[in-house]
This record gives C-alpha cells, structure tokens and sequence, in this order.
C-alpha cells in the first residue's frame, strides 16, 4: 500500500517557485502577444475567409514566450525558423502522402528530426505540421502560402510583442548567452577562488546525461554557482566585507606624482592604492600592474633604469609621458559595500584578469577599507575551520 502511495505522490506537480507578481506578469503578456496577434494579422490577411488569420500552435508558442522567456525552446530563432520549417515539412506531407494519419506521423517526426539538426527545437511547431496535414480544405489550398500567412506572420509579431513587452517589464528576452568562452575565463581564475566544479565538469555531466534540457547550459552553470555561493554562505555564517578589510588605507588623488605614489608602495610594502577625490570617493586605483605596463616593464632589460626613467619628474611643464597617477590608472574601479557577504567577492574578483584589489565604501560611497584576495582567502579558511570546530562541538 505504502509503494502505490508513493508512487502515485510521485506524479504529483512540483511546487512553483516564482512569485505571484511573476505568474501575473506571464499572463498579461500572453493576453497581449495573442490580442494583439490577432488584431494585426486581422488586418493584414484582409480575406479571412480565404486565409486564417490565426494559428492555434501560437498559443503554446504564447506559453513559452511569455511564462518561460529564458528558455531555449523560447527564443526568436526556434519560434520562428521551428514553426517555418514544421509547416514547410507538413505541407509538403499533405501534397504527396495522401493516408492523413501517415502524413501526420512523418510530418511531425521529420519536423522535430530538422529542428533538432538546426538548432530550432520548438514544441508548438509540432502542432504547426499537424495543422498543415489535418487543417482542411482552406489550409490545403493555400499550399505553401500557408507558411508564410498565417504561420510566418503569427510568429513574427508575437516574437516582436514579446520583446517589447519583456522590455517594458525589465525583463530580458531575446536570452542572450554568453559569448565569452568559459574556459579561458575559468583558467583566469585563481584555483584557491574556483568553485566546486569547472566548465569541463559539466560538460561531461551533460554529455553522460545525453538528454535535451530546456534550460541554455549558461543558465544552468550560473544556478549551480549561485547554489554554491548560498550554501558557502550558509557555511561560513554572516562574513562581511567590514570584517576583513584593512581599514587604514593608504591613498593618493589625481594629481599625485608617480615618484610619490611608487614611494609609498615601496615604503608600506602594498601593491595598489586607491585614487581618491577630495571629498574621499573613489575615482581609480593604480597597482604594480599599471606601472609595469606604462613603463613598458614586460621585457625584463634595465627593469630598474627603466622603471626609475617612467616615475621621474620631467624637468619643465611639457612631458610625453604620464607624470601623475591620473595619467595611468585604471578607473572605473570594482568597489564593494562594507556590508557585503565575502562570498559576493569571488565574482568581483574574477571579473578581470588581475583583480586583486577592491575598495571598500560605505554607504555614503565614501572609502572606508580595501580587500586583497589574500584577505579574502584566509577569511573563508579560517570561517570553514570555524564551522567545522562548531560543528564537531555540536555533535
């Protein structure tokens, strides 16, 4: 008794976690996207006898684009170029197969093997070819016009009703993925601020999986990051950026000379100072990096004689070359909130390739410390042998 009980809880729906405002915005918009489909393919079929102006896939296509934005199947190139193809493949079907049930198996299974192959899976372009095959007399006259009115005409306005509606509403659609190839940035990452799997990792997981998911593989890596920052924050309890930076921070403005601001690297043995104004906002930070650079220091020939040439005033007011920290800084800077959790610090970290330096402000905006990757390293040591010592007491 206990297993059939079990078994049929297994079928039940998995709770919804997006907000009511959520589902309520979903609805609006697929009120608008199919009204106003509608109302403009009304007017453009004009002879609606001949032609219908409106396709009943549309409606699953409006599910999709309007409760589910950010998935694949959702996106411009699958609703438009899956619903085109499905209804090429099922007019073509109707034409030269004359058994209906026949035509409609072959219609839809050919439909989803070329969707698949080009990358425009969309499920409603499966009813798109069952109603080129089963849609009757005023479908099958329209032969191939039928894929462009009504089916290329529905697709293409709900498509643009989407985008100004998500636009409207702040949210983003088309989903654009990431063009940056993940495995470089993730070899810029130092491995002590890696998180628990790498890009290879899921790869490989998803090729063992070999299974279609309606979710884009970015999306899927940043939920599983995401996941990984909250239980790191879960781990290490309430850790802020006000609990581990140096507080006494030494800084230089705009118009400090480069002598001096090296000079004081050297003297309190840093590799970054803040560039500050003189009301104490941040406007840049100038490292070890940014001398190198300027100085032209990546060939290591006469370092010092070159290095002692590049921070020397020039004689007189006229120099071609940077004489003041303005001149070689990098701005704008990466800052973080004093009250933010050190774990939000990993991915202000990994923005760049040499990161190693970020300004902490109040809430003012105002300087009040600064964080150093080695700050944050020991922070989260030291926070999980903590934890660890707390949880062996507890037990």
């Amino acid at each position: 008794m206990n297993r059939l009980s079990d078994w049929l809880h297994s079928f039940a729906p998995a709770p919804t976690v997006i907000s009511s405002r959520e589902r309520v915005r979903a609805a609006i918009g697929a009120f608008a996207g199919i009204a106003l489909t509608s109302a403009v393919s009304y007017w453009f079929v004009q002879d609606t006898n001949a032609i219908p102006y409106l396709i009943a896939p549309i409606g699953a296509s409006a599910v999709l684009l309007f409760a589910v934005p950010s998935s694949p199947l959702a996106q411009p190139w699958p609703v438009l170029g899956g619903n085109m193809l499905a209804a090429t493949i099922g007019v073509t079907c109707a034409m030269w197969i004359t058994h209906p049930m026949l035509s409609a198996a072959i219609a839809v299974g050919l439909s989803i093997l070329v969707m698949l192959y080009l990358r425009c899976l969309h499920p409603p372009s499966g009813a798109v070819a069952l109603t080129a095959v089963l849609g009757g007399n005023a479908v099958h006259a329209l032969g191939y016009g039928f894929v462009i009115a009504p089916v290329a005409l529905n697709s293409l306005i709900i498509i643009v009703v989407a985008m100004l509606f998500h636009h409207s509403t702040r949210h983003a659609y088309p989903h654009v993925t990431s063009k940056v190839k993940r495995d470089g940035l993730n070899q810029k990452i130092p491995a002590e601020l890696r998180f628990g799997f790498n890009t290879d990792d899921l790869n490989e997981v998803l090729k063992e999986n070999n299974e279609l998911l309606d979710i884009s593989r970015d999306d899927l890596e940043k939920i599983f990051q995401q996941t990984e920052m909250h239980a790191y924050r879960r781990r290490f309890g309430e850790i802020r950026c006000q609990d581990i930076m140096k507080k006494d921070v030494i800084t230089v403005e705009f118009g400090t000379e480069l002598e001096e601001a090296w000079t004081l690297m050297r003297k309190h043995n840093i590799k970054a100072l803040p560039v500050v104004n003189k009301s104490q906002l941040v406007i840049g930070i100038i490292t070890q990096v940014d001398f190198m650079k300027n100085a032209n220091l990546d060939v290591y020939d006469n370092f010092e004689h070159k290095l002692k040439q590049f921070i020397r005033r020039t004689a007189g007011y006229h120099s071609d070359k940077p004489e003041v920290v303005g001149q070689i800084m990098s701005s704008p800077v990466v800052t973080a909130n004093m009250h933010m959790h050190i774990i939000k610090l990993i991915p202000l970290m990994t923005q760049q390739r040499i990161l190693h330096h970020i300004p902490v402000l109040d809430d003012a905006q105002k300087l009040v410390g600064i964080v150093t990757q080695s700050d944050l390293v020991s922070a989260l040591y030291h926070g999980r042998v903590a934890n660890i010592k707390t949880l062996g007491l507890s037990s």
